[in-house]
């Protein structure tokens, strides 16, 4: 079937690849031969990039010959988690040799597109400064913890208003495999909101695997759909909602509240026409799953796809 241009618009490079994470957990070699068929599937256009610890760069790198060219290797690095400020600038000092590095190694063939790492509590806006100067202008999205998500937006929209270019995002951790990982859907849309109302870039890991909020028996919880969670914060910018607005959004279980045409995407009585949504997408970048078949499988169920 043709895929509607709002659709496209909301879920175009919308999923990084996590294949190695739980709870699929594949191991290096296969996950990335699963990504080489993904970039050159039919809906490679809802692809964004290979999530990759920085640890494993050097293991990588026999493994770019799955990729050519025209279909390259788009990674999302990810930094290791630390405890407090002076090893997280250790850490990423670490990492910005190995993404450097390995950057150069196929030019051709592989690129690194943002980093993504763990804040730890202690990080303040003279810390940010130094994280700046250390990976420059590569694209950043910082982790913490949902119950610290607004204030952790707010810092990293005052370091933006600082600087040249905005390249510090937040990344909101949306699920996990059991029910303790999951954040509220208060949660989510006070982040949501917050970085709306700044104009900060965010992104999403974890949870999402499905297109629509469901109770999912293998987590023994409600998990996160991520036409939920994205469609809620491109129309919570557009319209200016309030967190209780979207939290209505991030609950709803019924496709039938969703409406994609090739003019506008609507939730209810909420729209947001499709050149809009494609602006606003532009600030709600991704999200992260372990699964890209799940998704494209749940849309074609939902005849979406």
């Amino acid at each position: 079937m043709v895929v509607s241009a709002s659709l496209q618009a909301l879920l175009t490079s919308a999923i990084d690849y996590a294949g190695m994470f739980p709870p699929c957990s594949l191991a290096l070699e296969p996950a990335l031969q699963n990504h080489a068929s993904y970039v050159r599937s039919p809906e490679a256009w809802m692809l964004n990039t290979f999530v990759l610890p920085v640890q494993q760069f050097n293991s990588a790198r026999p493994l770019l010959s799955n990729f050519d060219p025209l279909h390259p290797l788009r990674v999302t690095a990810l930094g290791p988690k630390t405890a407090n400020m002076d090893s997280f600038l250790d850490a990423l000092e670490d990492a910005d040799l190995a993404i450097r590095s390995f950057s150069k190694y196929g030019v051709d063939l592989v690129s690194i597109a943002q980093l993504e790492m763990f804040l730890p509590d202690d990080v303040e806006q003279v810390c940010l400064k130094k994280a700046k100067e250390i990976i420059g202008d590569l694209p950043v999205f910082w982790e913490a913890p949902p119950d610290k998500a607004e204030k952790t937006i707010a810092s990293l929209a005052k370091h933006n208003s600082d600087q040249d270019v905005a390249t510090f995002g937040y990344k909101l951790r949306t699920g996990g495999v059991t029910a303790d990982a999951f954040p509220t859907s208060a949660q989510i849309a006070r982040a949501l909101v917050k970085a709306g109302r700044h104009q900060l870039a965010i992104k999403f890991t974890a949870g999402l695997h499905h297109p629509m909020r469901q109770f999912r028996e293998e987590v023994k919880t409600k998990m996160h759909g991520f036409l939920n969670v994205l469609g809620a914060a491109v129309l919570a910018a557009e319209h200016q909602w309030d967190a209780n607005q979207a939290v209505m959004m991030l609950e709803d279980e019924d496709p039938e509240s969703f409406s994609f045409t090739d003019d506008f995407f609507a939730w209810r009585d909420w729209k947001i026409d499709t050149e809009r949504l494609k602006s606003r997408r532009s600030l709600v970048r991704s999200f992260g799953s372990c699964s890209f078949d799940e998704p494209r499988d749940d849309l074609r169920a939902l005849r979406l796809l």
